[in-house]
């Protein structure tokens, strides 16, 4: 019987084959499904195909190149809803403390808004299911309140004052995601806008955030890349269409099997005549650093920070059977002036990753003489042929040390363990009437809030609760920058990340550098390779 099923099988892998090979497929892609058939056919034990096949692709693609990377079917929705812009739910800001669910605040425009869900609300019920003290995690929240537009999802909400519990039926619809995390005046004629990532949608929230700081009489601008790992690649070309001139190379594609793409700015840019910084470090990758390349490359904005991560592959995504997708390099992207800004990969995923972290030994990020670029990666900007380097990220202008100044231990088990994030959502939640009477808005707020010793002595009390071990000459040292990020973590449970930008801005070396670069047209156009010109 076993002859006979092994006969029929090698009948039908042989027919197979020559199927494929009609079909223009390799010997080698014919090996492939003859493993896994002869596997799932005869093998002496049972064997999880789907997990072996995920196993090779996953293996074949480590081995290419550090970028290309499969994502199985039930990731693929989560890992593209930051790039796509939106989702469907309830739109609500939300954390889990103490097992409740807390609403920091609803949406605004959202359904749970459009119902009259408030800031400070706890979710006690969703679809008549309890979902306090049963151990919930943010991702379970999200998949019982996330949904099919149209759908609805019935909540029950504990608010104070309240002698019952308030029930509201939500309508679900689409929440948008936004990558502009933050976009205010820094100073009288100075805007500063900050994007966490590149989506479908950050073109325009770009674009209107300009709008409104143009209306705030924006004469220069400030654009943070820092941490900003990149997303899709039009809209960085989109935004830096806004700050060139006309017919002027952005980036351009080639690979393999890619011909030479080349994406060029139109007329009219909306920013063409201010005066630009663009703030990256090494967390800036991919599109960051198109953006960032095509500035420097056109002499068109000072570059301010340290050097970028280095990512110039570009992906496209390719969808499987089962619904799961592959995320394939087929190109390299270049600056205008011809820089390949890709970190080498040559010895390996794992040594290539290694590089991104041995700049915090290496002391690169302190002493900008530690990076040595050979000469081989020399290029030179376009209009006033400064020297700039390829091979391994953008190198800006001016090089601004990270800050270690107020680092600790202490403070960092403080982070590690979310006791401080988690410690000043309590405190907002329980001072919430108390802070909005006191302040009417947020200048009031700037202004008159500070954290107390009180409140110090608190937050150390629930560090010791969390396993956090109080040290006094650890605390002296990080004391500064654990009460602005106190108080920045009020302002954003009482407004938003924009207002918490603007408090942990305040003191920000790199974005003060920035201003009195921006401020000074000698020194811009100095550094720009423009002598003692001013346009």
């Amino acid at each position: 019987m076993v002859k006979k099923l092994t006969i029929t099988l090698i009948t039908l892998l042989l027919m197979q084959g020559t199927a494929l090979r009609s079909q223009g497929l390799t010997q080698e892609t014919f090996k492939i499904g003859k493993t896994l058939a002869l596997l799932e056919a005869i093998y002496v034990d049972s064997v999880d195909i789907s997990a072996v096949t995920e196993q090779m692709i996953i293996n074949a693609l480590r081995n290419l190149d550090p970028h290309s990377v499969y994502i199985a079917a039930k990731d693929v929705q989560e890992e593209n809803e930051p790039l796509q812009g939106n989702f469907e739910g309830i739109g609500i800001q939300f954390n889990v403390l103490n097992d409740t669910i807390i609403i920091i605040s609803p949406i605004p425009g959202g359904p749970s808004e459009k119902v009259g869900i408030q800031a400070g609300d706890r979710i006690v019920a969703i679809a008549g299911e309890k979902v306090t003290g049963v151990g919930i995690s943010t991702t379970g929240v999200q998949k019982k309140l996330r949904g099919p537009k149209g759908t609805k999802v019935d909540v029950a909400i504990f608010r104070k004052g309240e002698r019952e519990l308030l029930d509201f039926t939500i309508t679900r619809d689409k929440i948008p995601v936004n990558s502009l995390d933050a976009a205010y005046m820094v100073s009288d004629n100075v805007g500063y806008i900050k994007l966490s990532r590149f989506s479908e949608q950050t073109a325009f929230e770009f674009a209107q955030a300009v709008e409104r700081l143009r209306g705030n009489r924006m004469e220069h601008l400030v654009i943070d890349l820092r941490g900003n790992s990149g997303g899709y690649m039009v809209p960085a070309v989109q935004i830096a269409d806004e700050l060139l001139s006309g017919d002027e190379l952005i980036v351009y594609l080639e690979g393999l099997h890619t011909s030479r793409q080349e994406y060029k700015s139109a007329p009219l840019g909306a920013l063409t005549r201010s005066r630009v910084a663009v703030l990256i470090d090494e967390g800036s990758a991919s599109a960051s650093e198109i953006l960032a390349g095509a500035v420097q490359d056109w002499d068109r904005g000072v570059v301010i920070g340290r050097r970028s991560f280095g990512k110039g592959l570009v992906q496209n995504g390719f969808g499987l059977p089962d619904g799961s997708e592959i995320r394939l390099t087929i190109a390299r992207y270049y600056t205008p002036s011809g820089r390949s800004i890709q970190t080498p990969y040559n010895e390996g995923f794992d040594k290539y990753f290694q590089t991104y972290y041995s700049r915090y030994f290496n002391g690169e990020l302190i002493h900008p003489d530690s990076l040595n670029l050979p000469d081989s990666l020399k290029a030179f900007t376009i209009k006033n042929k400064r020297l700039v380097y390829g091979g391994g990220g953008i190198t800006p202008d001016i090089f601004i040390p990270i800050d270690t100044a107020f680092y600790s231990d202490y403070y960092r088990d403080l982070i590690r363990t979310s006791t401080l994030t988690n410690f000043m959502l309590s405190y907002t939640d329980l001072n919430r009437k108390q802070l909005t009477r006191r302040f009417n808005n947020f200048g009031d707020f700037s202004r008159g809030f500070e954290i107390d010793g009180a409140t110090l002595d608190e937050l150390k009390a629930a560090g010791e609760k969390n396993g956090v071990r109080f040290n006094q000459a650890q605390f002296e040292v990080s004391e500064p920058e654990i009460k602005i990020v106190m108080k920045a973590l009020v302002a954003r449970d009482l407004w938003d990340m924009n207002e918490y930008f603007m408090v942990i801005n305040g003191d920000d070396y790199a974005i003060l550098r920035a201003l009195e670069v921006l401020n000074d047209p000698l020194t811009y156009q100095k550094l720009l390779g423009y002598g003692k010109e001013v346009r």
